[in-house]
C-alpha cells in the first residue's frame, strides 16, 4: 500500500517511477504484479479524438465606451452571450452563419466552433462582431474588432462531457451511404468506425474510478487542468466483462483548463462530412498505483476490451437497444475483421499514436516533477442511471 502523499513526496524529489498505460502491460508480465505495484508510483494513460461536449468562457474586457453583449460571433460562429457583460461562451459544435448545414446533402460543414478553438490556441487573429440593445451604463451597441487569446483577459476550456469510458462501433446495414458523427458508413456493412484509444484510454485503465474523479490533476491538450464533475450522461450501470470493464458507453468526466497554456497539436477543429463540426482534443490522466488492485486494472490489453456493434442506419437513431454483437479493439486495430460472416474495413477517429504521444509527455512531466498528482475530493456518481427523454404531448 502507497498513499498519495509519498507517490506525491517522491514525484517533487525527482524519483517517482512511471511507466505509460502501454508499458506496465510488460512490465507487470515480467516483474508480477506484487513487485510491480511496490516499484511503480504512476501509469500514464492517455486519448486523443473527438470530443464534442466541448467549448470555452471567454472574457473579452470592456470596450470604451463599454457594451452589454448580448449577440456575439467569431469569425462568423455564434457565441452564448446570456451572461455576464463581456463573457460569452463558445461550443465546439457551434455553425459558422449561414453554413447551408446539409441543405446540400451530405453538407460539408467547412468550419465552425471548434477550428475557431483551434485558431485560438495557435494564437491566430479572429473576428469578433458584436451588438447591444445598450443600456444607459453600457452605451455601445455595435462593434467589430480582431482579437487573439492574448488580448484575452480568460480564455477557460469548460467541456460538460469527455473521454468517454467506452463507445459505440459504428456499422451500416442498409443499402445506402449514411453520415453520422462517426464518420462516414458504407452500405451492407463494408466499413466500421469505432473512437477509443483501447489500453491506453483512461477511463478504462480505471473501470470503478478508484483513483479518477472530481478534483483530479489532468493533461489537458498540454495544459495542466483537472476533472470538474462527472460528465453529461456519465452513467455505472453497464454491461461489464469479467475485468470489470464497461463493455459499452458508460463513465464520462467534466474537465477544464486554461486554453492559453495549451499546445495546438492537441485541438483540433473537426469537420465531419453530413453531420457536422467537432473538436479533437488530447487527454492525458495519470493513475496513481496505491495497491496491487490498482495497478492490475492499469494492466488491461486491447484483447481483453470489447465494445458493442451498433447498426447506425436503424438501431442508434430509433434507439433500440438492439446490439449486433461485440469487438476487441485488438481485432478492431488490424484494419480488417471478420463479423456476421463479412471481412470489413475498420477506421478510428481517435488516434492511437498521440494517445502514445501524451501519455508518454505526461509521464516525462511528472518524472521531472513538473506536473503533481491530486487526491480526488469526490469520487465520481456509483450506480448512476442513464434517463431518456419522454416526448409528451403538449
Amino acid at each position: 500500500m502507497k498513499t498519495y502523499e509519498e507517490i506525491q513526496n517522491k514525484i517533487e524529489k525527482g524519483k517517482a517511477v512511471v511507466l505509460t498505460a502501454e508499458e506496465i502491460i510488460d512490465y507487470v508480465d515480467k516483474k508480477g504484479v506484487t513487485q510491480a505495484a511496490k516499484d511503480v508510483d504512476v501509469v500514464t494513460t492517455a486519448t486523443f479524438g473527438p470530443m464534442c461536449s466541448s467549448g470555452c468562457f471567454i472574457n473579452f474586457g470592456h470596450s470604451q465606451p463599454k457594451m452589454k453583449i448580448t449577440e456575439a460571433w467569431l469569425d462568423d460562429v455564434l457565441v452564448y452571450s446570456g451572461i455576464a457583460a463581456v463573457d460569452v461562451y463558445l461550443g465546439a459544435t457551434q455553425l459558422r452563419h449561414n453554413d447551408p448545414a446539409n441543405m446540400y446533402y451530405p453538407g460539408e460543414f467547412k468550419f465552425g466552433g471548434g477550428h475557431v478553438m483551434e485558431k485560438l490556441v495557435a494564437g491566430e487573429k479572429v473576428q469578433l462582431f458584436a451588438l447591444s440593445y445598450g443600456t444607459d451604463d453600457y452605451p455601445l451597441r455595435e462593434l467589430r474588432t480582431w482579437i487573439t487569446i492574448a488580448d484575452l483577459n480568460q480564455c477557460t476550456m469548460v467541456n460538460p462531457r469527455n473521454c468517454y469510458q467506452n463507445y459505440n462501433i459504428a456499422v451500416n446495414t442498409s443499402d445506402k451511404t449514411i453520415y453520422t458523427y462517426l464518420g462516414v458508413l458504407k452500405p451492407k456493412m463494408k466499413n466500421l468506425t469505432y473512437c477509443s484509444a483501447g489500453q491506453l484510454s483512461p477511463l478504462l485503465n480505471d473501470p470503478y474510478f478508484k483513483t479518477i474523479g472530481v478534483g483530479t490533476n489532468i493533461w489537458l491538450a498540454g495544459a495542466q487542468g483537472h476533472i470538474y464533475s462527472e460528465g453529461t450522461q456519465h452513467t455505472t450501470v453497464c454491461q461489464r466483462s469479467e475485468n470489470g470493464v464497461p463493455m459499452e458507453g458508460s463513465g464520462t468526466i467534466a474537465v477544464t483548463a486554461d486554453m492559453k497554456k495549451m499546445k495546438k497539436e492537441y485541438v483540433r477543429g473537426v469537420s465531419l462530412k453530413g453531420y457536422g463540426i467537432s473538436l479533437a482534443l488530447g487527454i492525458g490522466i495519470p493513475i496513481p498505483i496505491l495497491d496491487e488492485d490498482i495497478l492490475l486494472k492499469t494492466t488491461v490489453k486491447d484483447t481483453d476490451l470489447y465494445a458493442p456493434v451498433i447498426d447506425y442506419s436503424h438501431d442508434y437513431p430509433q434507439k433500440t437497444g438492439r446490439v449486433l454483437g461485440h469487438l476487441s479493439y485488438h481485432e478492431l486495430k488490424q484494419g480488417s475483421v471478420n463479423f456476421d460472416g463479412k471481412e470489413i474495413e475498420t477506421g478510428s477517429l481517435s488516434s492511437y499514436t498521440m494517445a502514445r504521444e501524451i501519455a508518454e509527455q505526461l509521464k516525462e512531466e511528472i518524472k521531472k516533477g513538473s506536473f503533481l498528482i491530486s487526491q480526488s475530493f469526490a469520487s465520481l456518481a456509483d450506480e448512476k442511471t442513464m434517463k431518456s427523454l419522454n416526448i409528451r404531448s403538449i
